[in-house]
């Protein structure tokens, strides 16, 4: 065997409860050891990284030598706040973006809904203490005044914390001024014009915030090596290898077509999505803010574990209470008899069918003076070709468990409108290839790609 590590990586995921790392071959684009540890919050993140890193060196010794990349949802994760001037317009659109960038949103202020004799940027300073703001506001051309009001409040309410600017384009550099003695990134709006939704130069902007400030300033480690291998946050990573999966490279590297990946965790659900739109259809639909292909929702009410009382709640479930109790108040509880497997698995199918049904929305026509015309809430994943399925549910599970989970969420006969999946290909991520991908894909985009095809 080599002994050098110059052909593999180490990729590692410093979660919020496990931190996870694999080896990967680079010319063969495989996983070829892995390993997993408690996150070592109460110490240093690092030393549960150590432990992986000795046991990958143990299966392979290339990994002493290898390249480390690494993403982190540790510490809480990217919490953003966003700012905007209309509830139902910008900051939706801002939401939206912000979930995209792979951040979890806590708070959303929208200026011109503001109730009276309240004061949201304390809210904003001392309760939600976001990592980031993401300001929005405005359509290119239009009213600047919103924007640049929201950005004076935003400094005399004492924020100190990174902001990416992402609204009127004619306001951009008058509102980098007002912020001048705060960190800040200068993006392109999020809503340029009314129905086009614009999230690519916001999320890059939230993701070299993300490296700049945030990892550094949670102190998760002491070590400077720690800050040198993270290359963003977690979900932001995942979703760029599904967007490899679905798209490919190129002409001559193929992607799978429309993919929705649903990862069902102890505490959220995230459901990951690139479908790209009919532009036949594209014309018979009216949103308040556009859909983008690229897609995140987080449903932080969902999850096997510290969620599962709220998730059996949301599913009238109610024989499941004392049992989703139970794993709340146990979260490191692993199933030990058939019967509490099927508890599981109920919990699991629970999260992902409202997860889904919370992504895609329905769709209905109506009759209105334009003509006919669909109105939608959500993303239409009908004609999805492949459904991943991640979470250690499905990674440890008996055989078909993906397949019985998913069953009522997908079909032609699901009812309600739902936009639900017809006929997808489930498969499960059984060996954690989306965050390897993710890491891989800027450096070694062909590993990537070749890894994350393992799935298809």
């Amino acid at each position: 065997m080599p002994e050098s590590g110059r052909g593999c990586a180490v990729c590692v995921d410093f979660g919020s409860t496990f931190t996870k790392a694999a080896l990967v071959d680079l010319a063969e684009g495989r996983i070829v050891a892995s390993a997993s540890h408690s996150t070592t919050i109460g110490t240093d993140v690092l030393d549960g990284y150590d432990a992986c890193l000795a046991a990958l060196v143990g299966q392979d010794p290339r990994a002493a030598e290898a390249e480390v990349l690494a993403c982190s949802s540790a510490g809480g994760g990217l919490r953003i706040a966003v700012v905007g001037n209309e509830e139902l317009v910008t900051a939706e659109a801002g939401r939206r973006v912000a979930l995209s960038s792979g951040g979890k949103v806590v708070d959303v202020i929208a200026a011109s809904g503001r109730v009276p004799d309240t004061d949201p940027w304390s809210v904003l300073r001392h309760t939600t203490r976001p990592d980031v703001v993401l300001l929005t506001g405005g359509t290119d051309g239009g009213n600047a005044e919103p924007i640049r009001e929201a950005a004076r409040s935003l400094v005399d309410s004492g924020w100190r914390g990174p902001v990416v600017v992402a609204g009127n384009i004619e306001a951009r550099d008058e509102v980098g001024r007002i912020l001048a003695q705060i960190p800040h990134v200068l993006a392109d709006n999020v809503v340029p014009r009314i129905g086009v939704l614009a999230p690519e130069s916001a999320r890059a902007a939230i993701r070299e915030m993300f490296l700049a400030h945030v990892i550094g300033g949670k102190h998760l480690s002491k070590r400077a090596d720690f800050t040198a291998m993270v290359r963003g946050a977690t979900p932001d990573v995942v979703l760029t290898a599904v967007e490899l999966l679905a798209r490919g490279l190129d002409a001559e590297h193929p992607g799978a077509g429309d993919v929705v990946v649903v990862d069902v965790g102890g505490a959220t659900t995230d459901v990951h999505s690139v479908v790209e739109p009919d532009p036949e259809d594209a014309g018979l639909s009216r949103e308040v803010v556009a859909t983008t292909p690229v897609t995140r929702t987080v449903e932080g009410d969902l999850g096997m574990r510290w969620s599962a009382p709220s998730t059996v709640v949301e599913s009238r479930l109610t024989d499941l209470e004392e049992a989703a109790e139970r794993r709340h108040a146990d979260p490191g509880y692993l199933p030990d008899t058939d019967h509490e497997t099927d508890v599981d698995e109920a919990i699991a199918s629970a999260a992902t069918g409202l997860a889904l049904r919370r992504h895609a929305g329905r769709s209905r026509v109506v009759v209105s003076p334009e003509g006919r015309v669909v109105e939608r809430s959500g993303k239409d994943l009908r004609e999805v070709d492949l459904l991943v399925c991640s979470g250690g549910v499905f990674r440890n599970g008996r055989a078909g468990v993906a397949q019985r989970v998913v069953e009522g969420s997908t079909g032609a006969d699901v009812e309600g409108g739902w936009q639900l999946p017809r006929q997808p290909r489930v498969v499960v991520d059984h060996d954690y290839v989306l965050a390897a991908a993710g890491l891989l894909a800027g450096r070694h985009p062909e590993a990537a790609y070749r890894l994350v095809m393992r799935l298809t």
